[in-house]
């Protein structure tokens, strides 16, 4: 059950979280894929030098942070394993995997006569989500304060959503809309649960993603609604 003092109590709580038939990829769909630590300078690896002189499938690499305004440092040396393109470099990320929630599936088919002898990753199918954190604190994690999740769960923040994963145990997560973020859509990018947000739900998520892009909702708004009462109790 969700408390009063929540989002999810403007619609039925067994209207919020519902099965996903076939557990497809779709709009709503809870999924868990590999997310990296955007806020953190990635890592660039530049092949130095091969571990056997007469071996082109491994070397030796230097590895230092990836800066914007530093000039590209790419080698020469050809190793088979690590091929760039002009003005391309190889990066790293740390990366957790989370659950994480689809807002847009991956499009309409292209034609392959339209894409043939390019590159794939220039029409590549993805799909966008956004992933949750989790907000109780453990060896490995953070979490967050309960004044911080209190103010995000009375929709403080549009780029923030709280909310709790229909999994055993029901734990309490932040949704980070501000991370919103293309996967790829090769089978072994992610993995789709059983549940998905139903079609009530997403609207609602639709609107705080516009108040989050446009700065603002509509007067007919259930988030409006919804912030009128919490200031009104809370205040």
């Amino acid at each position: 059950m969700f408390p009063d003092d929540s989002l999810q109590s403007l619609i039925s709580p067994s209207d919020w979280w519902v099965k996903n038939e076939n557990s497809r990829l779709c709009r709503g769909a809870l999924i868990f894929s590999f997310v990296p630590h955007v806020d953190q300078t990635p890592y660039t690896f530049d092949p130095i030098g091969r571990t056997q002189a007469t071996q082109h499938n491994s070397a030796t690499v230097h590895v230092s942070p990836l800066k914007v305004n530093q000039p590209l440092k790419q080698t020469t040396l050809p190793v088979a394993a690590m091929p760039l393109n002009d003005n391309e470099v190889w990066v790293a990320y740390r990366a957790k995997k989370r659950p994480c929630l689809v807002f847009s599936s991956d499009g309409i088919k292209i034609d392959k006569a339209l894409t043939r002898g390019k590159p794939n990753h220039a029409t590549a199918p993805t799909f966008l989500a956004a992933p949750y954190y989790g907000i109780g604190k453990n060896i490995n994690r953070a979490g967050y304060s309960p004044e911080f999740v209190e103010r995000v769960r009375h929709c403080e923040f549009p780029q923030f959503h709280w909310d709790k994963l229909p999994f055993p145990g029901g734990e309490e997560s932040i949704l980070r809309l501000d991370q919103l973020q293309p996967f790829g859509s090769h089978h072994d990018s992610y993995k789709v649960s059983e549940y998905m947000l139903s079609p009530d739900a997403m609207d609602i998520l639709d609107e705080l993603f516009r108040w989050f892009i446009w700065g603002g909702v509509t007067e007919d708004s259930l988030i409006k609604d919804y912030r009128e009462q919490i200031e009104s109790s809370f205040s």
